[in-house]
């Protein structure tokens, strides 16, 4: 079997209805963008696909000029290979990271889909429901997230995720208001979205200790592996870290060797070099007997929870006030496999027809 065509279709993407806004200094949400679908096709009929919500152009532009030339003719199941690939032409082309693993997402599709299995059983399958964890987007007060909050756990969420504001004392206030509310054994974490120096992710990793947090998540930018070394020796909060640094496991591992791995390692398909670089975290976290939570909620990340055994909850972004549960998350707050061959595109796009087959 070889690969014979390799597409990019741009589909357009909607953004979030509200809108919403994430910590002080970031952007809010997307407004309507282009996205992507990748598309790679073989001489014996069986396709793959993955997609990218957003950025189409610049997808668009990196698999006209570098991904086609490498992928025709080559043997689609010869995945190693191919991630192996990607990163030497990332060395002179420095590749988005949401790029690096979309050939990955999409050859893992085809093969499944040719043995008519879903992902998470093709890569070995642990598990076959996992709870989901409601993870905020900003809201505008203490008591608003009090609320939201009291929703989640009405909705049958069965662990709170904060995003907050940045600021480290306006954010402690939050935290331990949270705690005091949904009482001592409600799991909470916390995830600073990068907004913070070291002094104050030191004195706010002291709030979250004395709180009893589940996890500290990317305080500080992942530049500086010292930095969280450091941060880890003052606070008792468990870290998790190595969500957004390039390098997928090569990265992960200093991370873990440095002591700063203290409560875990973030993997995801998208953002750490598709489910080969998501699965290589998994297992090198496991050997170390930490967790490996995978981030966010996109399709190929239900696969992951299900594949992944050191991973905790499925991550479900709670964007607006009144509270929306996930189509995947049922009453009792567990989302479960899918059951249908290879990965699956996002509903409720206007696809192209050569994509029909893959809805």
């Amino acid at each position: 079997m070889r690969i014979t065509h390799v597409e990019c279709h741009l589909v357009t993407v909607p953004g979030p209805n509200p809108p919403f806004v994430w910590r002080d200094g970031l952007p809010g949400s997307w407004p309507d963008g282009e996205g992507a679908v990748l598309r790679i096709c073989t001489d014996e009929g069986n396709e793959g696909v993955a997609f990218c919500p957003r950025k189409g152009v610049i997808v668009q532009n990196i698999v006209d000029r570098l991904l086609r030339p490498e992928l025709i003719g080559a043997d689609p199941l010869q995945r190693e290979w191919l991630w192996h690939r990607a990163w030497e032409l990332d060395r002179v082309e420095e590749m988005p990271i949401y790029v690096l693993g979309l050939v990955d997402i999409a050859l893992w599709d085809l093969a499944a889909k040719s043995v008519g299995l879903p992902i998470w059983q093709l890569l070995g399958g642990y598990r076959t429901s996992i709870p989901a964890q409601a993870s905020t987007v900003t809201f505008g007060s203490i008591e608003e997230f009090l609320d939201v909050a009291d929703q989640c756990i009405a909705l049958g969420y069965s662990s709170i995720k904060l995003h907050a504001w940045g600021d480290w004392k306006r954010d402690a206030k939050l935290c331990v208001a949270l705690r005091e509310h949904v009482g001592d054994d409600f799991p909470l974490a916390y995830d600073g979205s990068a907004g913070f120096d070291l002094p104050d992710a030191i004195r706010l990793g002291q709030v979250l200790s004395d709180a009893d947090y589940l996890w500290y998540e990317e305080p500080m930018r992942e530049f500086s592996v010292t930095a969280y070394k450091w941060l880890a020796e003052k606070v008792g909060v468990p870290l998790l870290v190595g969500e957004t640094s390039d390098g997928a496991h090569m990265n992960t591992a200093d991370f873990i060797a440095s002591g700063a791995a203290t409560g875990g390692v973030r993997t995801s398909a998208e953002l750490r070099g598709g489910f080969t670089g998501a699965m290589r975290i998994a297992h090198l976290a496991d050997a170390f007997r930490i967790r490996a939570e995978v981030h966010g909620p996109i399709i190929p990340h239900q696969h992951l929870c299900m594949a992944i055994p050191n991973n905790t909850y499925y991550e479900s972004l709670i964007t607006s006030n009144q509270v929306k549960r996930e189509a995947c998350v049922d009453a009792d707050g567990l989302v479960h496999a899918p059951t249908a061959p290879g990965v699956g595109l996002p509903p409720d796009l206007d696809y192209p027809a050569e994509l029909a087959q893959h809805l």
